[in-house]
């Protein structure tokens, strides 16, 4: 009789069994819980524990959804902006947001995240693209940046609100050029410096040849300065020269007479390939004949014989 009852029995638990594990539920530290019955919100449990239920989640009873509580993130890539000025750029942006009320997360996307972050993408976006075109490129890259991002976390504010969301933040990871923005940014600063390449090359030019100018005319004043010395000091040797001739004819007449006369010889006869024909009684070879060389006889000094022809 007891082996007949067995089976019940077992069934029986196992019905209250399965009716206790349809009627609790746990909720984490890291989630929240919408308890929905026949579609309607009938609580909400927010706090971490163990809750119960109405079981038969499966005929649309009690059924939980459940909600993150904690910090999310979401990535916008490759917005492509335009701002001040015409030019396009691509921006890398992401959002961190938290559900801050699960009723209205649940009544406006059904608890669907991926429907939240669709819906406040377009909205950053479009924040991002009216940020941007009221700025110049170099605004994002400046102290202004922190400014820019202040009015697109207002602007995504007001869209998170009617969905229960928060954001907590909003940043900007990249601002770059597009493609084509990119290649004639390149061309253009590659103009740019070959124009600043040139002028340099142009100005170091003038400066060069200004430079040789100065150093050509300095070269010129410091030869003719030196010729100048040069003739200066010449024309006082050769009046020293001149006055010690002079002091010196007056002080022996016949011995600088006879000096000259050597001289003569010296300076006539130097080149022996020349033949000269001169008389013996000439004045020429007067210091060669006795008596007209004596001391004492104040004869004009004799000018130097030109050479005569070679003889063939």
């Amino acid at each position: 009789m007891i082996s007949n009852k067995l089976p019940a029995f077992l069934i029986g638990l196992a019905v209250i069994l399965f009716l206790v594990y349809s009627s609790v539920f746990v909720v984490n530290e890291r989630e929240q819980a919408i308890v929905v019955r026949f579609g309607e919100i009938q609580d909400v449990k927010s706090q971490p524990g163990i809750y119960l239920k109405l079981p038969f989640a499966f005929m649309d009873a009690d059924r939980v959804q459940y909600i993150e509580d904690r910090a999310l993130r979401f990535d916008l890539d490759n917005i492509r902006v335009q701002v001040r000025g015409g030019a396009f750029y691509e921006v890398d942006a992401f959002v961190v947001y938290r559900i801050e009320d699960p009723r209205r997360f649940r009544e406006a996307v059904s608890g669907d995240r991926e429907a939240a972050e669709a819906r406040l993408s377009t909205r950053l976006d479009a924040g991002l693209r009216r940020v941007y075109g009221l700025r110049s490129f170099t605004a994002a890259l400046s102290d202004e940046r922190a400014s820019m991002m202040t009015e697109v976390h207002n602007d995504l504010n007001q869209a998170a609100e009617s969905l229960g969301v928060k954001i907590q933040d909003v940043r900007i990871r990249r601002t770059d050029l597009t493609q084509e923005v990119s290649q004639q940014t390149f061309a253009r600063m590659r103009a740019e410096r070959l124009a600043e390449a040139e002028l340099i090359r142009a100005r170091g030019g003038e400066e060069g040849q200004r430079r040789r100018a100065i150093a050509d005319r300095q070269v010129v004043e410091f030869v003719s300065a030196a010729q100048r010395d040069s003739e200066i000091i010449r024309g006082e040797g050769d009046a020293q020269r001149n006055k010690i001739f002079a002091e010196a004819f007056t002080r022996d007449p016949a011995f600088f007479q006879f000096y000259r006369s050597m001289r003569a010889y010296v300076a006539s006869m130097a080149n022996s390939g020349t033949t000269m024909v001169l008389s013996p009684d000439s004045e020429f070879f007067r210091f060669f004949n006795g008596s007209g060389g004596q001391p004492g006889q104040a004869t004009p000094p004799a000018a130097p014989a030109q050479p005569a022809a070679p003889a063939n």
